[in-house]
């Protein structure tokens, strides 16, 4: 047998040449870094030029949309109430105007009709003089 180096074949399958390896059993290869750093450096770029891009287009976009807007026209000089019916804002408070103003109503003396000389009494003299005359009494010819 002539002195050839050990190529490991086992077999007949062929393995790493372990006589050149300083610790025998794995096999040692170097990683070029090139396309690598080619890779990273093309990412940052397409990375960078997309921001730059995104912003220029949000740019563009509301400067587009701010021509476009028509500032609304002023048709009053000052804004009208809602229509009715109105929310109430204070329901509770709205309530006790009302009574207040019924009462007065109710408790008061007032001409209706000046002419005709009708006036509008207390409710307490309307029950008084109702208790003294009594309700009236339906005529027979209208009755139905």
């Amino acid at each position: 047998m002539s002195e050839m180096p050990h190529t490991g074949e086992i077999g007949g399958h062929c393995t790493a040449d372990t006589s050149r390896q300083p610790h025998g059993h794995y096999e040692s290869y170097t990683l070029d870094i090139r396309p690598l750093a080619l890779f990273g450096v093309g990412l940052a770029t397409l990375v960078v030029v997309s921001f730059l891009l995104m912003g220029w287009l949000f740019a563009y976009l509301s400067e587009h949309r701010a021509r476009q807007e028509v500032p609304p026209m002023r048709l009053m000089a000052e804004p009208q109430p809602p229509l009715e019916p109105r929310l109430q804002v204070a329901p509770h408070a709205d309530f006790l105007k009302l009574r207040a103003a019924e009462d007065a109503v109710l408790h008061s003396y007032a001409w209706v009709n000046r002419d005709a000389g009708i006036v509008r009494i207390p409710i307490e003299r309307a029950l008084a003089l109702l208790a003294e005359r009594g309700l009236p009494a339906r005529s027979e010819a209208t009755a139905p």
